[in-house]
């Protein structure tokens, strides 16, 4: 799929991998130094917020209106993110049901002296669900 087994290796032995064709670009952003936990590296939580806004986009286009988070089902950090990546968000519907969608995160980093060349940092799967203004389930807008 989107990962290749190629000898090139990235930071920490991460191996260097090609971008998904099966997903969608929904972001892309560079983490500063207000981002850092106490270790220098960018702080799990800001990933997560990230990856909840990226997640966010195609549900948005298909629910044509509110909705909000409601599972995150999966987050698996691969490698840790340094200040100064260049961050880019991959995103997939997974799962369309009545009232939710689920979809697929996957976030690939890559550096200004390395750029072009990614290695993936974190994957999640999580679910949205359509509400209307009294924050209840709706359904989802007609494809």
């Amino acid at each position: 799929m989107s990962e290749n087994s190629g000898a090139s290796t990235g930071r920490g032995g991460a191996t260097h991998v090609s971008l998904p064709t099966d997903k969608e670009l929904v972001m892309k952003v560079i983490p500063m130094p207000s981002d850092t936990n106490a270790n220098g590296d960018i702080f799990g939580g800001w990933v997560m917020a990230q990856v909840d806004l990226a997640g966010a986009v195609i549900p948005a286009r298909v629910a044509q209106g509110r909705m909000a988070t409601v599972a995150v089902n999966e987050f698996l950090f691969k490698h840790p993110v340094r200040v100064g990546d260049i961050l880019s968000f991959y995103s997939s519907v997974v799962r369309t049901g009545r009232t939710s969608i689920t979809v697929q995160v996957e976030v690939y980093a890559e550096t200004f002296r390395q750029q072009g060349r990614y290695i993936k940092v974190t994957e999640a799967l999580l679910t949205y669900v359509a509400i209307d203004d009294q924050g209840r389930p709706r359904p989802l807008q007609p494809a």
